[in-house]
């Protein structure tokens, strides 16, 4: 899954001609059921809008309005969007929200029948999460050098990350209250905002003692809060508000330069490790699965796909008649 903070292929100008402005009313008002009654979290309803602006902007261009789409319009939606170089993951995104709109409009009698009913959604290949080797995320916690404030912030961020397998998302919008140090938990509110709570490991747990210490999150406290609710933020960006997303990123890509990871590293990464590590060294995959908050436990066994290669990787380096039997 990409992670939200990367470029949208789809809101690319090679997506389709810009859409006209204002959305329709029915757009909007499914906009709002899937977030009042769905709880759809704010980067997904953002997705969303941006995959439902494409598509309007491309009915219009061909001088069609939502009522005139019939189930061989989608298909050619696909084909356009396909034709336009997006990758099989995010034309499936694309038509899951173009078809969430349309059902949404036959459920509410708003339109008289569902034109996706019948459409079939583009199959996307199993892609397997890169994780990094235990020794790259050594390498890479390493770099978080110094006592200072902001070096407190890093070290605690990415500790979290690996520790916990949390979404960056989740870790950005942790309050104090959510850390439990005596109990070494953390609460963490996933999609849909579903909460689970988590173990704090020992490095993690350390590196949030520090950070939450005077030394640490006090000296980036600000004399007056621009945000009320930044008062009760974990992380802290050096302006004293609540560390984003956007912040979050920099701060692994700029100590995944240093470490010598470049490309290969972003938030969502140690989220694969962590889950690849745990599986490497024995762990239950339903405990895997509580872990990381997955809905569904087949999201969680595309990671024992990730240990198995790890294995015959080894296998085939390390045992004398290996290479014979394999190939």
């Amino acid at each position: 899954m990409a992670d939200p903070a990367a470029p949208d292929p789809a809101a690319g100008p090679d997506a389709g001609p810009p859409a006209p402005s204002p959305l329709p009313l029915d757009v909007e008002e499914h906009l709002t059921w899937l977030a009042a009654e769905k709880g759809r979290s704010a980067n997904t309803l953002a997705a969303y809008r941006r995959d439902l602006t494409a598509y309007w902007g491309w009915l219009s261009a061909r001088g069609q309005g939502l009522d005139d789409v019939q189930g061989v319009d989608l298909d050619a939606y696909v084909g356009h969007l396909r034709e336009h170089g997006l990758a099989p993951s995010s034309v499936k995104r694309a038509l899951v929200a173009v078809r969430s709109l349309h059902r949404f409009r036959a459920e509410e009698g708003l339109a008289t029948a569902d034109p996706g009913a019948e459409v079939e959604t583009p199959r996307v290949p199993a892609g397997l999460p890169k994780a990094l080797t235990e020794a790259e995320v050594a390498r890479l916690l390493e770099q978080v050098v110094g006592d200072e404030p902001v070096a407190r912030r890093d070290r605690a961020l990415l500790e979290l990350l690996y520790g916990t397998g949390a979404r960056i998302s989740e870790v950005c919008g942790l309050s104090l209250g959510d850390v439990d140090l005596d109990g070494s938990t953390v609460r963490l509110f996933g999609k849909g905002s579903k909460e689970r709570v988590v173990p704090l490991g020992r490095y993690a747990r350390t590196a949030l003692i520090a950070w939450l210490d005077e030394g640490g999150r006090g000296a980036m406290v600000p004399e007056r809060w621009a945000r009320r609710s930044d008062a009760d933020a974990v992380l802290l960006n050096q302006r004293g508000g609540r560390l984003s997303r956007q912040g979050a990123w920099s701060v692994v890509r700029r100590h995944g330069d240093a470490a010598g990871l470049g490309d290969r590293l972003t938030p969502h990464v140690l989220r694969h490790s962590c889950a690849t590590h745990m599986l490497d060294h024995g762990a239950d995959i339903r405990a895997v699965q509580e872990l990381l908050g997955h809905a569904s436990i087949s999201t969680t066994q595309v990671y024992t796909l990730v240990s198995n290669e790890r294995l015959f990787a080894v296998y085939d380096a390390a045992h004398p008649r290996a290479r014979a039997q394999r190939r």
